[in-house]
């Protein structure tokens, strides 16, 4: 029997011997597109650094199976973590009920409550985002984690300044750009 081998593209972190993965490797990868449940909380600190906190809604759409049976539509709710840039562009653009595409990683966290008891949080600690509402569905929606206007879109000049006319791609901002290899 032959191994299943899946292959992804995920730069020069991961190295794959002979098209087979390597059995020391893992992967700790999430994408979500979903809603936005409220506005997001963001902390900045002394050092400069921010931190904003909100939950996402993700949806199954509900379905019939081929003998009638009816699956209800399922919402699961993730917390979603963003530091530093992209907390300030969550602070600045993202609003309760904003569309996002969001790319990062699952981490659990434990604490102590009030009476002792242990409790565990799993949040997404994002590196990538894309904001999907139109444009003026929501204040500050239709911009990309870079702060650009979304693709296809014209930059309002600011005060003072000349008028340009210019089209953007939305390049959304990583945290860790050494790593985006252009292959």
């Amino acid at each position: 029997m032959h191994p299943i081998v899946i292959l992804f593209n995920f730069g020069s972190r991961f190295n794959f011997k002979n098209h087979k993965l390597d059995t020391d490797m893992s992967v700790n990868r999430v994408i979500l597109v979903g809603n936005v449940g409220q506005d997001p909380r963001v902390k900045y600190f002394d050092t400069g650094s921010a931190v904003a906190t909100f939950p996402l809604a993700t949806t199954d759409r509900g379905y019939t199976l081929a003998n009638g049976t009816q699956i209800p539509e399922r919402t699961e709710w993730h917390n979603i973590v963003a530091s530093n840039r992209l907390a300030e562009i969550v602070d600045k653009y993202v609003h309760k009920g904003d569309k996002l595409y969001l790319e990062g990683k699952i981490r659990t966290r434990s604490y102590s409550d009030q009476s002792g008891a242990m409790r565990y949080i799993t949040e997404i600690y994002v590196d990538n985002m894309e904001m999907l509402s139109p444009k003026g569905a929501n204040p500050g929606a239709g911009a990309s984690a870079s702060g650009q206007p979304a693709m296809g879109q014209q930059q309002q000049p600011v005060a003072g300044q000349p008028q340009q006319t210019q089209q953007s791609q939305a390049q959304p901002v990583q945290d860790n750009p050494a790593d985006d290899l252009p292959f």
